[in-house]
């Protein structure tokens, strides 16, 4: 399923939303040890109190990381500035291969007490963002092809799942990230034949980020997650999979690892001899 090279994503161009820290930024550093160009567009100029690393202690990992990387300090919410992004992307590296929809704002509050400005944060940033980038990204993504250089949208979003459970337990949050996977349905059926792989992959277990631990279940469930890197791990196969042959697909990470045949995960887990691990929200 891989390109016969040994580094398949050298020279290629990436743009992900987000990608400051956590899953995004390990995603990129996965390709960024191939030789790819990134663009990451994140707000995050400045350090935040509780969460580790900026855009520029990110763009720095990535070039130590063997990658030419372009920051954006910018705002998927704003038509404009992804605009620029793009633009800039493609004045700087010549075109876009590969769009990575990683930004994400969470919130898993009832409906009756979640604040509307949260619910209208997390649409705009999930949903409205992915399809926004995704859009933008399109007809650089339509020479990509063109050029026989596998260009791929990815998009980390759940599978459609309608048990009302999930729904019921934070219908704000699930609107916003099923608005992500319908963008990831949709435009695998509107691209088809165009040779641009369109995806969405997603954690069998909760990842060990600083969202998971000031969000959503604190050290303890950090405890019981597995690391970034298996959402790396798996992104990176599904990247470097032939465009045409890969799309329309949810995937979750350890079946595509499985499926390349790696299925001992034991490395992956955040704390290591832990027998239990928390399974992600959506599954």
């Amino acid at each position: 399923m891989t390109e016969p090279s040994s580094k398949p994503l050298a020279g290629r161009t990436m743009i992900m939303s987000g990608g400051s820290r956590g899953i995004g930024l390990e995603i990129a550093k996965r390709a960024a040890a191939d030789g790819a160009n990134i663009t990451l567009i994140a707000k995050t100029d400045q350090p935040h109190p509780k969460l580790p690393g900026t855009i520029h202690t990110a763009a720095a990992e990535l070039a130590a990381a063997g990658g030419q990387v372009l920051p954006f300090v910018g705002d998927v919410r704003i038509d404009e500035s992804v605009a620029e992004a793009v633009g800039q992307t493609v004045e700087r590296f010549g075109g876009i291969d590969i769009v990575v929809n990683n930004a994400s704002a969470i919130d898993l509050s009832p409906t009756d007490t979640l604040p509307m400005k949260k619910y209208d944060l997390m649409q705009d940033i999930n949903c409205r963002g992915s399809f926004l980038l995704s859009k933008l990204g399109i007809p650089h993504l339509r020479e990509s092809a063109k050029a026989g250089r596998n260009p791929h949208i990815l998009t980390l979003s759940p599978p459609l799942n309608l048990d009302p459970k999930w729904a019921g337990m934070a219908l704000g949050y699930t609107i916003a990230k099923y608005g992500m996977s319908l963008t990831t349905l949709g435009l695998a059926e509107e691209l088809k034949g165009e040779g641009i792989g369109v995806n969405s992959l997603w954690p069998r277990t909760t990842i060990a980020t600083a969202a998971v631990e000031n969000l959503l279940g604190g050290k303890e469930m950090v405890a019981t997650s597995r690391t970034p890197d298996i959402y790396a791990d798996a992104a990176y196969l599904v990247l470097t999979s032939s465009a045409e042959k890969t799309s329309g697909n949810f995937f979750i990470d350890d079946e595509v690892l499985a499926a390349h045949g790696i299925t001992d995960l034991d490395k992956y887990r955040a704390t290591p001899g832990t027998s239990e691990l928390t399974t992600d929200l959506f599954l």
